[in-house]
């Protein structure tokens, strides 16, 4: 079995924490989501390759990754796009790596930005089983919330219908963006692609494919975030540190109040300041500072603010500021 991370989205919502990082490398707790997944399947013998799907611009961030890690299976296979507007859309890009990396085996796909409290092998374990295409479905508990994901409707563990962000959905069991297809099914991306489908969302996919074939579904109770926004970050963040908080050892936090899910990185000070439900990476400065549901990236020096609800990009200096 070959599996595919998907990891070619400029997470533009996240910026200008994401700009020039794959949101992938976001941390959560001692790891970032991407080393939860590589894990997983490095540790799965029936997976024996592992294709990184990214873009031109996230390519050298990734190479430095792999590089530094101790992950044997991961490879990149890159898609010749540097920019949000020139993405071929998720579909596109994997019948794009089939085809690129000659893929004729079975296939787990997974969203880099999916963290889950399952292993992937429990997700293998049913496909094996049930010797269809497969994807995982999560109840979120929020019709509001379903509008925005692919609605799945199961009898038993089979899907009978799939709708692609609906507007009235009539459950509130999803598809999270883990897939697995049956090498012999893997034509049918192209073909889906020929006859003008949806290139953009995996979704559009899943749906002509349950039309055409049995699909089933693997379901699970635990915890998932889908990393696109500060407020899903900042939700798996509390959910690594149980909504408590953690500070590197080489951090310096002097006569301030931390409260619940905070994260301060090496190097990191704060003083005099009170931060909650923040995270604060290597090397900021942060002085005399009120800092709320916030992400303050790398070497930015803030002082004497009051900030609620921020993202504030690398090098940044801001002092003196009042109220944001």
């Amino acid at each position: 079995m070959k599996a595919v991370v998907l990891a070619g989205g400029y997470a533009t919502r996240l910026w200008p924490i994401t700009k020039d990082r794959p949101k992938m490398f976001l941390p959560v707790g001692e790891n970032t989501v991407i080393d939860e997944i590589f894990a997983d399947l490095e540790a799965d013998d029936r997976v024996d390759e592992v294709f990184i799907s990214t873009n031109e611009k996230f390519e050298e961030p990734f190479e430095t990754y792999l590089a530094d890690s101790e992950f044997e299976k991961p490879t990149l296979s890159i898609e010749e796009t540097v920019a949000e507007d020139e993405k071929f859309g998720v579909v596109g890009a994997l019948a794009q790596l089939v085809d690129r990396e000659d893929v004729d085996d079975d296939l787990m796909v997974v969203a880099g930005d999916n963290m889950i409290s399952f292993d992937l092998g429990e997700f293998a374990d049913f496909f094996e089983e049930k010797e269809t295409p497969a994807l995982v479905a999560y109840d979120v508990g929020s019709k509001e919330r379903a509008k925005s994901y692919g609605l799945v409707q199961l009898d038993g563990d089979q899907v009978v219908d799939f709708q692609e962000k609906p507007d009235d959905p009539k459950s509130t069991l999803v598809s999270i963006a883990c897939y697995a297809f049956p090498a012999e099914t893997l034509p049918d991306l192209s073909t889906y692609l020929e006859e003008g489908k949806n290139p953009d969302e995996p979704g559009w996919f899943i749906q002509w494919l349950q039309s055409r074939q049995p699909v089933h579904a693997f379901t699970f109770d635990g915890a998932w975030f889908d990393i696109g926004t500060a407020a899903s970050y900042l939700d798996a963040v509390e959910y690594a540190l149980d909504g408590g908080t953690l500070v590197h050892d080489d951090a310096t936090v002097t006569d301030s109040t931390l409260g619940d899910v905070v994260h301060v990185m090496a190097g990191a000070t704060v003083t005099d300041s009170s931060l909650e439900r923040t995270v604060v990476f290597p090397n900021t400065e942060i002085t005399d500072c009120d800092v709320r549901n916030s992400v303050i990236d790398e070497s930015a020096t803030l002082e004497n603010l009051d900030l609620s609800g921020a993202l504030i990009g690398s090098h940044t200096s801001i002092t003196d500021g009042g109220d944001f």
